[in-house]
């Protein structure tokens, strides 16, 4: 995810932004036991203890390693234990893994932190160079990734608990206080332009800056309710094999899906596990943690689409969004000019464009200032365990 760009931010901004943005990620641990941090109760979900080791990783090796002399690691062993997915760098602990090692402990990876931010100040005190700025501006957004991520993998893994945890009494994030929009928004079609423009900072799916031709459409200006959903549940939906894409049959019935991710029929009342506890189904707010099977067998069913990306971002001020991350009807597949990056940062993006399906937005768990218009997601067509929802159009 490396800006082709320089990105508009001083050195004194970047140190100030880092500092924050770090220590919101210890915010979010507070409510947290220690042995919260460890279990991975599937491979998709990463432990909270990896995931904040991780992005301190990611400052260390392509940081630190690289731009302050004398610079001495923390511990060499996590150069194995925390990198992720960047063959550049060497091996790696398999994913599916992480959950399993006790050490190092908890405490010990906040000093891991520590250590790390203290170098950092170093760095930022010393003065950047234009490539160290890039890199320092991908770790901040790479820690807001991950922010979003300790939040939907914690949540997984407490739903995998009988005893139904409670991370905090007010985070819920799938209740929407303010009312949605209705109807269609008719966007007339023509060429348009799509992808980053400016001089701040975006990652390089974004880019190139390109045009595309978009027939006359309509999409909704609100998200697909819960109580769409459920009339979708009670028509027979999950049991309509003409909704289904041939994969996501499949899907349903190799791992019976019959709801939504953390939703429960009890004795008639549709519930859900949240991070807030378990707490009834509300009719009004948008549908979440939806897959994009269900999504694309929730559009047929209505006799309607799912937006392509280029039409969302087409139509994007038409409507309100950030409360859900959308699936749309696109292939993450490369931008015209899309070039991959030299070094472990190549490894980013470009490698993922394959057999996945572009989201738009935003979700309520996302990080206060990631996001934007042109912004990426994606993921495979049968997750649901982040806060993914639907928007129609026609």
């Amino acid at each position: 995810m490396q800006p082709t760009q320089s990105t508009t931010a001083t050195a004194s901004e970047l140190a100030k932004k880092y500092r924050e943005v770090r220590a919101c990620t210890e915010r979010l641990c507070d409510p947290l036991e220690t042995e919260d941090y460890v279990p991975q109760p599937v491979e998709d979900v990463s432990p909270v203890r990896w995931n904040i080791a991780h992005t301190t990783w990611f400052f260390e090796e392509m940081v630190l390693s690289n731009f302050l002399e004398g610079y001495k690691v923390f511990d060499p062993a996590y150069r194995f234990l925390f990198n992720s997915y960047y063959n550049s760098i060497g091996e790696r602990t398999v994913r599916n893994k992480r959950g399993d090692l006790s050490r190092p402990t908890v405490g010990e990876i906040f000093e891991y932190r520590a250590h790390v931010d203290s170098a950092m100040n170093e760095v930022f005190g010393r003065g950047l160079t234009r490539d160290a700025e890039y890199l320092v501006e991908l770790g901040i957004n790479h820690e807001q990734q991950h922010q979003e991520l300790l939040l939907t993998d914690l949540k997984y893994t407490f739903s995998m608990n009988p005893l139904a945890p409670v991370y905090k009494n007010d985070v819920i994030l799938v209740e929407e206080e303010a009312p949605q929009e209705r109807g269609f928004a008719e966007i007339e079609g023509g060429i348009r332009e799509i992808g980053y423009e400016g001089d701040g900072f975006c990652f390089d799916n974004e880019l190139t800056r390109h045009k595309v031709f978009l027939g006359d459409f309509s999409i909704a200006r609100g998200l697909v309710t819960n109580a769409d959903f459920i009339e979708f549940i009670e028509d027979g939906g999950y049991g309509d094999f003409r909704l289904w894409h041939s994969e996501g049959w499949d899907w349903v019935r190799g791992n019976d899906v019959t709801a939504p991710l953390y939703w429960n029929n009890r004795s008639g009342e549709w519930n859900q596990f949240t991070l807030g506890g378990i707490r009834a189904v509300r009719p009004k707010d948008p549908v979440c943690h939806i897959s994009f099977y269900e999504a694309s067998a929730f559009a047929v069913w209505k006799a309607k689409r799912l937006p392509t990306e280029f039409e969302w971002e087409a139509a994007c001020e038409d409507f309100g969004w950030g409360r859900r991350w959308e699936w749309t009807n696109s292939a993450y597949l490369p931008y015209p000019g899309f070039k991959v990056a030299d070094g472990a940062v190549g490894e980013y993006n470009g490698k993922f464009m394959v057999n996945q399906i572009v989201l738009r937005g935003a979700s309520a768990a996302t990080s206060k200032g990631h996001s934007r218009t042109s912004y990426r997601n994606f993921f495979h067509p049968h997750l649901r365990w982040q806060f993914t929802g639907i928007r129609l159009a026609d």
